[in-house]
């Protein structure tokens, strides 16, 4: 048999995972404090509601256990503000095995566990003790009950069967059938007037509902890699913006190296420019730094300051990371006159009072204890760091620095701090990223971040992937129309480089931006390899939520979106429900994600290739759909790229009818409203 990790043997790992729940205590194991781990959360249940979030996690234990359990769930939620049962946490290694290696009556399950796993890898997850992949509270579960059951169920569920999750809790295996989903995900999906952060801090605690971010709750993350391409295309295309030809070093400042933000160094790298990233947290700097994905380590300006000169002079591209507080880096950038020529922020600003952004003057564990003790005066801290913040970038900008949102939730929160981030007209003074580059290039005519998995674990079947997409992208391009011809071209490179960018954190994944034509037609080419032999596993496809049609949320994917519509959600919904009747391996919605709990609903799906014809017909059908619902949605709010974009599908298609909007003369509305 072969060796597993932690002297585990693959028939005790396969063993382990049948098992569910064990029906005897394992033991506890100690902390880990080598391990990144979530910041305490903050007191919020009153002394009832501790006693029913007792009881709420007793329930997947039996009677004669419970004695023994209550205290100790109790000095949990005490300690961390959440009851993780610790004691529960599988003592295997964890990561994206093969997928022969899991035990499995449907191949199409295994897969799921697999990406379940690689969601949890160390390497990958932000806070994996805590089943948190990303974002200070992006979770995978809510304990670690949960993850055994629904490994457990994975292994017995056939074909003819569906999972049900709510919010991390497996409900239970249902009758269903081939073309169903295998399994169906809900995250976060409160009643809208208690969908305010406060009601999500109670519900986690409580242990009935979850933040499950965008891929974390769908086990679709794919490490930083999952959003280094749309990085490298935003920072790309801004630099294109602002430098327009002239013949220097372009400087990009950010800050952030937790999950998603840790992707933005090596993005730099593939964009040719010098980047530095602020980290506040010395584990994320140094794991980055590790991997690779930031090439030097600073902790102090003084020496920092010259660093980024030089470079800058000598046109080096380099990846730097200050160890330190971000508004400290800003303000002694403005105080210098260093000349920054585009800046950004990716802290995790959609969760500003547990974990995801840490104010000037106060060290990282002064700030985890005044948010879990004084969360009052932690959010006053908050409110003038990011007062503090917004002045060293108002500063810079004034200088010439194109600066654009991230997407997480930083001019809003900088809005509600009030600082000087509003315009007369009460717009934000500066845009979102999507507003200027990624809505109108490439959203709109549906390319976004199509992702693939090789189930095999073999690093050969990545190569083959990699080249077959690439031949299918040369062949759209060679009749493609000029309008996504640039977007075609940047991503043929990204995807012939990507080997050599050593992209991969954890399993064998790969991502690239592709619209409709290009997702089926790759997604054919994997088919037929498979059912040739040609590769050694299944691939699972996915996308990140952040795309033409998953996501609405008005600060980010919809934000280029201006008939009123961006505050509905109607797309993410019908995306997820129209993937599930046509052919998904599974499908997930979450309340929450990049820029706030209550702020955005996105979905998003996972389906095994597998060579098969049932494989080839989902293909076609899901993601077909799984696109121009968006750009159909985009089309009716009269974005032109979207309206072009969907009537070239309608004359390819001729079972897509669209119903598109007439224009109509400003002079015509201008005559009417003067009635008004």
């Amino acid at each position: 048999m072969e060796s597993m990790d932690n002297n585990m043997s693959l028939e005790q790992f396969q063993a382990d995972i049948r098992q569910g729940i064990p029906a005897e205590l394992p033991e506890l194991p100690p902390y880990d404090a080598d391990i990144n781990h979530a910041p305490k959360r903050k007191d919020i249940l009153t002394p009832d509601e501790k006693r029913l979030a007792l009881r709420n996690a007793l329930r997947y234990f039996p009677e004669e256990l419970h004695a023994q359990l209550a205290p100790e769930f109790a000095e949990e939620l005490k300690q961390y503000g959440r009851i993780y049962m610790y004691r529960y946490r599988p003592q295997y290694a964890m990561y994206a095995r093969p997928i022969n290696e899991y035990p499995h009556r449907s191949e199409q399950a295994a897969a799921i566990m697999l990406m379940i796993q690689n969601n949890l890898d160390p390497r990958v997850a932000q806070h994996p003790h805590e089943l948190i992949t990303y974002g200070g509270n992006g979770a995978v579960f809510q304990n670690w009950a949960q993850y055994r059951l629904v490994m457990k169920y994975l292994s017995e569920m056939t074909d003819e069967q569906t999972l049900v999750m709510y919010s991390g809790h497996p409900m239970g295996l249902f009758p269903s059938h081939r073309d169903a989903p295998r399994v169906v995900v809900t995250n976060g999906m409160v009643i809208p007037n208690y969908s305010r952060p406060d009601d999500w801090e109670r519900s986690n605690a409580l242990g009935v509902s979850q933040y499950g971010q965008m891929t974390a709750g769908s086990y679709m993350y794919i490490g930083p890699q999952g959003i280094v391409h749309g990085t490298t295309i935003t920072v790309l295309n801004a630099a294109r913006r602002v430098m327009n030809g002239k013949d220097k070093m372009p400087l990009f400042v950010s800050s952030g190296l937790g999950g998603m933000s840790g992707a933005q160094p090596k993005a730099g790298n593939i964009a040719g420019v010098v980047s530095v990233v602020a980290e506040i947290n010395p584990k994320a700097a140094k794991k980055r730094h590790e991997q690779g994905w930031v090439d030097e380590l600073h902790t102090s300006l003084d020496e920092l300051i010259p660093a980024i000169r030089k470079a800058v002079e000598e046109r080096r591209v380099v990846s730097m990371a200050y160890v330190g507080n971000v508004v400290d880096l800003w303000e002694r950038l403005a105080d210098e006159g260093v000349e920054v020529n585009l800046g950004s922020d990716q802290t995790s600003l959609h969760n500003p009072w547990a974990g995801g952004y840490y104010p000037v003057g106060l060290t990282l564990e002064e700030s985890k204890q005044m948010m879990a003790d004084n969360p009052q005066q932690f959010r006053k801290c908050v409110h003038a760091s990011l007062r503090r913040q917004v002045d060293a970038i108002n500063r810079l900008t004034e200088r010439g620095m194109y600066f654009f949102d991230y997407g997480n939730a930083f001019l809003l929160q900088a809005s509600r701090a009030e600082a000087e981030i509003l315009q007369a007209d009460g717009s934000f003074r500066y845009p979102s990223y999507v507003q200027d580059i990624m809505g109108p290039m490439f959203f709109d005519y549906g390319f976004g971040p199509f992702r693939w998995v090789c189930a095999s674990g073999d690093p050969r079947d990545l190569e083959l992937t990699d080249r077959l997409a690439a031949e299918v992208l040369e062949a759209e391009r060679a009749e493609a129309p000029t309008d996504i011809q640039n977007q075609l071209d940047d991503n043929i490179l990204w995807i012939k480089e990507a080997g050599r960018n050593h992209l991969v954190v954890g399993s064998q994944a790969r991502i690239l931006y592709a619209d409709s034509e290009g997702r089926m037609k790759i997604a054919l080419a994997f088919n037929e390899a498979v059912k040739r032999g040609e590769l050694r596993g299944p691939v699972v496809l996915g996308r990140d939520h952040h795309d033409v049609s998953g996501t609405d949320s008005p600060f980010r994917e919809t934000s280029n979106i201006y008939d009123g519509s961006q505050f509905c959600a109607d797309m993410a919904i019908q995306n997820v429900i129209g993937n599930s009747f046509r052919g998904a391996t599974w499908v997930s919605i979450h309340n929450g994600g990049g820029v706030g709990w209550g702020e955005v609903i996105n979905g998003g799906f996972g389906m095994v290739v597998d060579g098969s014809e049932d494989a080839a017909r989902h293909i076609r059908n899901m993601l077909f759909w799984d696109v121009n619902n968006g750009i159909s949605r985009r089309a009716w709010a009269r974005n032109k790229g979207s309206m072009d974009a969907i009537r070239r599908e309608m004359e390819r298609t001729p079972q897509l009818r669209v119903t598109m909007p007439h224009l109509v003369d400003d002079a015509v509305i201008d005559k009417a409203a003067s009635l008004f």
